[in-house]
């Protein structure tokens, strides 16, 4: 009888272990033209090493089912088509893998695969481009579920601090990039914008963390210079997020938690037989719990929410039309403690409330005029309110505030005059309303303005080795009718199978803050050339060499003046250096006469994930700098001259059903710069007073910061789990963020970014 009882206990245990080992999921999607967005009809569809293949249907519809679970690569071939490799798929058992695959028409079908990528290149950019799936933001250490941290991993991306997300682009201020949703340019979409700031205020483009949940992310482009025609109103980057799509066909959910909050995210048909679909996610924030653990965020109580959705509705008439929003709030509050004996600074004897909400709601439709041409059309209304307010010991309390709005359309017509030759063309037509208000000077400021931009971009393929892309984009600003014409043009060169060059120029121009605006109401947009040349060779493992020389010439900076004879200010304050809301402190006005550049070089080696490893190893050398009024440039405040980020990552799979995996990631940075204080004035003036009688002569020590990553993905028969920890700075190096005269301390203080930040998270789908 004993011996039975074995048998049939190792029976049941070797067909629970079957069970387990050969669970499999479905993989399906559509593959469509990259210009025209027509289905492609009887495109192969491969599972590398797998021996599966399908072809797609006349609606461009492809289907695997039975598929083992794990880490795989599609590969993607048709006639008149370049072929295509999609890296880095994970497959698990909670959820279908669904996939928009867009193929690049060619002259002559290659015999070597010639694309590889984890993400489709949705700009039509041939330099200064990356891409960024949801798959990689979970995958990468540190990132929090945050795009804008992922990016930091790219080459010529600098933090300004580890609170926040904001970026320094080869050397540009974070104020010079744009944000866009569903291609259509928005507002600040950060929870808590003052995060890590200096005087503790807004910013333009940072912030704690993003509101767009990276469970809801779709393929993402972020531009780091030379934009094609259809992007404006952006000097440095562009960061443009998509939604993907729900599941059509299937239910499926999400709930993660963690010492950051809790995130619940949900998908599925509205109607099978239609294709409808819907995708939704809430997150809760309770970073007080980070607080016990000792994480020390200045004394501070921070939390967030947020919602997104997307509503997806296919049809025969309209085309495929979607509704989506996002929108959430933060806060950040300080108080005081009333016991005097345990102040250490002047921060202690205030109590600050700081608070934000910023929503975006939005329909776009999509339509196949018929083989060759699309139409697509989006409507966008984005808006942000911050303040903060503040009550101490100073006799008056003090009150900001911020408030934007976007309203946004954008028409574009895209498809093929021929086989070789494609035409994009298209309006962007935004309405902008900022109001700024500062009691502390008894100001304030609102303005309201359209900004009209009309593109044309012609593609043009001779054969398989030389393209062109030339185009024309035109920013009319109607606060002060000014106008600009923008040349765009990218010629690459195929020498190789696997080696090609490229070139890119581009003249772009951003419409002024509002804050310099009411200095001066008729600073015109700034303009900035970009010249960028790249060198890139594929090799056969998944990974990439890459290499690009770049320049950039800023012209029509608002530079400062005397207010009263409107002479050159003998002063060495550039806009160029701002990262907060400028404040109406300011004691001079603009005009646009200033000037700036940008130079330098990046190296970059990518793996992607393969046979369990991957990497991305890049160096960046450059130089930023502004032109003063003695006629001599000088490094602006990001001109940190270097960055090094290193990431690597290994993952085992002990069986299809379970993955360990080990990433780390360090950077480097050169320190930012800062202007001098000037202590007899701070000590006259009870604020921290910076002398602009000469250059940035402050250079802050070397930024290094080493994260490291742990997950083990395990999947059952009906749901998946992942456990992660991530461990920010997990050396806990003392990092300069900036330093401030003290009113409390009366001396110079250094202020220091974070240490080490441990994110523990547990995620469940099914």
């Amino acid at each position: 009888m004993f011996i039975k009882k074995i048998l049939l206990t190792l029976a049941y245990l070797t067909f629970t272990f079957c069970a387990f080992s050969q669970q499999t999921q479905t993989i399906r999607g559509r593959i469509s033209d990259a210009q025209s967005h027509s289905p492609v009809e009887s495109a192969t569809v491969s599972i590398a090493g797998t021996g599966k293949t399908v072809q797609t249907d006349n609606q461009g519809n492809f289907t695997f089912t039975e598929v083992s679970l794990g880490r795989l690569e599609l590969l993607v071939t048709s006639v008149g088509y370049a072929p295509q490799t999609i890296k880095e798929l994970l497959l698990e058992s909670s959820k279908e893998l669904v996939l928009e695959i867009a193929l690049t028409p060619s002259l002559t079908n290659l015999n070597e695969i010639s694309v590889k990528a984890a993400s489709p290149n949705l700009s039509g950019a041939l330099t200064s481009l990356n891409t960024i799936t949801m798959e990689q933001v979970q995958r990468f250490p540190a990132t929090f579920l945050d795009p804008a941290r992922l990016a930091f991993s790219f080459a010529g991306v600098a933090n300004t601090n580890d609170q926040a997300n904001g970026m320094a682009i080869r050397g540009n201020s974070p104020n010079g990039m744009q944000w866009r949703l569903e291609g259509v340019e928005i507002v600040n979409p950060n929870h808590l914008s003052n995060a890590g700031t200096f005087g503790d205020r807004a910013t333009q483009t940072g912030g704690g963390t993003n509101i767009l949940s990276a469970q809801l992310l779709g393929s993402m482009n972020f531009l780091t210079g030379a934009f094609p025609a259809e992007y404006g109103n952006a000097l440095s980057g562009i960061m443009d997020m998509r939604f993907r799509k729900g599941n059509n066909k299937k239910y499926e959910h999400t709930v993660q938690a963690g010492l950051v909050g809790v995130d619940i995210a949900s998908e599925g048909p509205l109607n099978r037989q239609k294709g409808s679909s819907y995708l939704i996610n809430y997150r809760y924030s309770f970073t007080g719990l980070l607080g016990l653990m000792g994480i020390d965020f200045g004394g501070e109580s921070i939390t967030f929410q947020d919602l997104s959705l997307k509503l997806n509705f296919p049809t025969k008439r309209l085309g495929e039309i979607s509704v989506f929003a996002m929108g959430g709030n933060s806060s950040n509050i300080f108080k005081s403690d009333p016991d005097a004996t345990t102040w250490e600074s002047e921060k202690d004897l205030q109590n600050i409330t700081f608070k934000s909400k910023m929503g975006v709601a939005g329909i776009s439709q999509s339509k196949n005029l018929n083989k060759n041409w699309n139409l697509k059309n989006v409507l966008v209304m984005s808006g942000l309110d911050n303040s903060r307010f503040s009550t101490g010991l100073k006799p008056t309390a003090e009150f900001d505030s911020t408030i934007k709005t976007r309203i946004s359309y954008s028409g574009i017509i895209n498809g093929k005059l021929n086989r070789s030759t494609s035409l994009k063309a298209g309006l962007f037509l935004t309405r902008q309303y900022d109001q700024l208000s500062y009691d502390k000077m008894n100001a304030s400021f609102d303005y309201s303005s359209v900004v009209i931009q009309p593109f044309v971009s012609l593609s043009k393929s001779f054969n398989d080795k030389l393209s062109l892309n030339v185009g024309l984009h035109n920013l009319n600003y109607t606060y002060n009718n000014t106008s600009t014409l923008e040349p765009r043009a990218s010629v690459g060169y195929q020498l190789t199978s696997s080696q090609n060059i490229n070139l890119a120029y581009g003249l772009h121009s951003q419409t002024p803050a509002a804050s310099v605006l009411y200095l001066a109401k008729d600073i015109k947009p700034i303009k900035s050339q970009h010249y960028v040349l790249q060198y890139k060779i594929d090799f056969k493992d998944a990974s990439f060499l890459k290499t690009e020389l770049y320049y950039q010439g800023i012209s029509n900076v608002p530079d400062p003046v005397n207010p009263i004879s409107s002479a050159p200010q003998l002063s060495y304050y550039s806009t160029l250096n701002d990262i907060e809301v400028v404040s109406f402190a300011r004691p001079f006005i603009f005009v646009n006469e200033g000037k700036g550049r940008n130079f330098g070089i990046e190296l970059t080696y990518q793996k992607y994930l393969s046979k369990g490893f991957f990497a991305l190893i890049n160096t960046t050398l450059y130089k930023a700098q502004f032109l003063a009024f003695d006629d001599k440039y000088y490094e602006t405040r990001f001109s940190g001259n270097h960055i090094v980020n290193l990431t690597l990552g290994k993952e085992w799979a002990r069986t299809k059903s379970r993955i360990l995996g080990i990433n780390g990631r360090v950077v480097w940075l050169g320190g930012f710069r800062d202007y001098n204080i000037d202590l007899a004035k701070s000590e006259q003036n009870q604020t921290t007073s910076f002398d602009y009688t000469r250059p940035l002569t402050v250079k802050n020590p070397d930024y290094f910061r080493p994260d490291l990553r742990v997950y083990f993905k395990r999947s059952r028969t009906k749901f998946s789990r992942t456990l992660s920890v991530d461990l920010q700075n997990v050396a806990g190096y003392k990092n300069v963020a900036f330093s401030y005269y003290d009113t409390y301390q009366k001396k110079v203080i250094t202020k220091y970014q974070m240490g080490l930040v441990p994110m523990l998270n547990y995620r469940i789908e099914f």
